[in-house]
């Protein structure tokens, strides 16, 4: 006997079954809860739809009123999700998939399965030229904080190495949990290393630079900008999680140079020197090409990401040369670094129709202030009350600094659909 056919979905089911699956898109490829919750109920208005929606770092909830028996009867959906990573890519098809929709060129069940049909693994190449941008980032970050060659060689070489440990940890969720703790303590012990038998080195300026894409610094800047638009319990959430990412790669640190003592290691400190502006270029474009490719960017995408790096740099290292600080530390070149970036992406979005988050997140990722939180935690770690108070303080300032800057941004230029 045949088992009989399911019956096709009424257009109010199909209807809620898309508005899910892009919610849950949108939280995969690291939307922010205030921008997600409005880009949802933005689609689901112009569908027709009752729709509302909750969003933390973990989860959705989405409830639609039936348009037939009222709110109380319709469809509610709750999604166990894991915490988004930031995928440009995919983002950037996520939206076309829904303009499309939103125009009538697909139907609601149609674009289901486009959304669906995004979830490919990454080939051998994608996740070897993960890997060696974690390099590139490494090797570029250290050359913008002014460390010298064998720094820079240093920083790239453990930068590898994370990547590859990074790529393996995406498939072992036991590695994963422990994946910063374990990369902090290579880094260091192999930078010390370095240092003591090879050539002396700037070791801290090593170790942030070889760590610069685990640290926390856009999810923290997320979680800020989160509880300002009064997402408090997304912001809280994310923020702790950022938090205890830092407190991580902290722990490997301060392992690792235990470790370093024990073996009785002598590490040859080295002096950071001034960039010239041409290095200093030459390091921020390789710095821009790395983080095209770790924010999974499409490959038409390249130089628009690339552009949106150097912009974010240059106008908070221009305006920070241009207005004098206050006593208090005030960060006047990222808040008009932010300001400028928001601005810029939500025109752009407006302008091509297409996502602000291909200008807005690569633009802010030299701006982030992770590094600062992870010398905060060490310093305290090490028993410097002094300077990881001072240090926090700079933290506190620079997060103010750049939300700030971002909601001033969105409020002189509003984005599109949020996204």
């Amino acid at each position: 006997m045949n088992a009989p056919e399911s019956a096709p979905l009424s257009g109010y089911e199909a209807q809620a079954n898309f508005v899910c699956e892009l919610a849950s898109r949108l939280h995969a490829y690291g939307t922010t809860a205030q921008r997600l919750e409005g880009a949802v109920e933005g689609v689901a208005h112009r569908l027709g739809l009752d729709c509302e929606v909750w969003s933390n770092p973990t989860g959705i909830i989405l409830s639609f009123a039936d348009p037939v028996r009222g709110q109380h009867n319709g469809i509610t959906r709750v999604l166990r999700l894991a915490p988004g990573e930031q995928n440009l890519g995919r983002l950037a098809a996520t939206d076309h998939i829904a303009e499309e929709v939103l125009a009538g060129r697909q139907d609601p069940a149609e674009g289901l399965v486009a959304l669906k049909s995004l979830d490919l693994p990454p080939s051998r190449r994608e996740k070897a030229n993960t890997a060696l941008s974690f390099g590139l980032s490494g090797a570029a970050v250290a050359a913008l904080l002014g460390a010298g060659w064998p720094d820079i060689a240093t920083a790239g070489t453990i930068g590898i190495v994370i990547g590859v440990m990074s790529v393996l940890a995406a498939d072992r969720p036991r590695l994963g949990e422990a994946l910063e703790a374990l990369v902090a303590l290579v880094a260091t012990l192999a930078a010390a290393a370095v240092a003591s038998f090879i050539v002396p080195l700037s070791l801290q300026t090593v170790i942030v630079a070889s760590l610069i894409v685990l640290m926390p610094g856009l999810m923290l800047t997320n979680a800020i900008n989160e509880l300002a638009s009064q997402q408090l319990v997304s912001g809280t959430a994310r923020f702790a999680g950022a938090v205890v990412i830092l407190m991580k790669l902290t722990f490997g640190t301060v392992a690792a140079m235990q470790i370093v003592a024990l073996l009785g290691w002598s590490p040859q400190e080295a002096k950071v020197l001034p960039l010239s502006l041409y290095s200093e270029l030459a390091a921020l474009v390789v710095a821009a090409f790395a983080f095209a490719i770790l924010f999974q960017a499409a490959r038409r995408d390249y130089l628009l990401v690339m552009v949106a790096v150097v912009f974010g740099y240059g106008v908070t290292r221009g305006m920070g040369a241009l207005i004098e600080l206050s006593s208090v530390g005030f960060a006047g070149g990222t808040f008009f670094g932010g300001l400028a970036i928001a601005a810029a992406s939500n025109a752009y979005g407006r302008w091509a129709n297409r996502p602000g988050a291909l200008i807005r997140v690569p633009g802010i990722i030299l701006l982030v202030p992770g590094s600062v939180g992870f010398r905060t935690l060490n310093s305290v770690m090490e028993g410097d009350m002094n300077l990881g108070l001072n240090t926090a303080l700079v933290l506190l300032s620079a997060l103010i600094a750049l939300v700030a800057g971002l909601l001033f941004g969105n409020l002189l230029v509003p984005s599109r659909r949020n996204i």
